[in-house]
């Protein structure tokens, strides 16, 4: 395709179609509204600026996918964001403490991030983009077992700690 008017056309396309799932799952990776909306608008700057790489090896939305998590790994090497991470943790630990009515998918995706990057990709990527481990397995540039072994160990992490958050057990 190209760049004009049929590329700008294509991009408000991917935009409508894919841009509500990138933020969300750049949200859950950064969890800061603004930094996450900076970084889905920044993925698809970057889809326009290299769609003519893309050559159909995957799906369209799964090399979006791939620019959004390179970018939310990037922002997450920066020393801000390490210290912006122990801060918000602190936060959530003090407001956990005064507030008992915090929905269950907020403390789902707190206890999926308190999880190291390559179990917590995995976990987002499967149950909230919905990907296969295949699609996964290339946005990552693993091999599909390590995937599977990945969520396997992820949710074998999650489960104790979801069963005491939840319900105290």
């Amino acid at each position: 395709m190209e760049k004009g008017g049929n590329m700008e056309e294509y991009l408000t396309f991917l935009m409508n179609s894919y841009g509500d799932s990138v933020f969300r799952m750049c949200y859950a990776y950064l969890k800061d509204y603004q930094l996450a909306e900076d970084v889905a608008q920044e993925t698809f700057i970057r889809v326009y600026q290299h769609y003519g790489e893309f050559h159909n090896q995957s799906s369209i939305k799964t090399w979006i996918i791939q620019i959004a998590i390179n970018l939310c790994k990037n922002q997450m090497r920066t020393h801000w964001w390490k210290n912006r991470v122990h801060q918000m943790f602190m936060d959530v630990e003090e407001e956990a403490d005064h507030y008992d009515s915090i929905l269950n998918g907020q403390l789902i995706l707190e206890e999926i991030s308190k999880l190291s990057v390559k179990y917590r990709e995995v976990i987002l990527l499967y149950y909230y983009q919905e990907l296969t481990i295949s699609e996964i397995a290339k946005i990552l540039d693993v091999k599909e077992s390590t995937i599977k072994a990945r969520l396997v160990r992820a949710r074998e992490k999650l489960k104790p700690r979801l069963r005491e958050v939840l319900w105290g057990e």
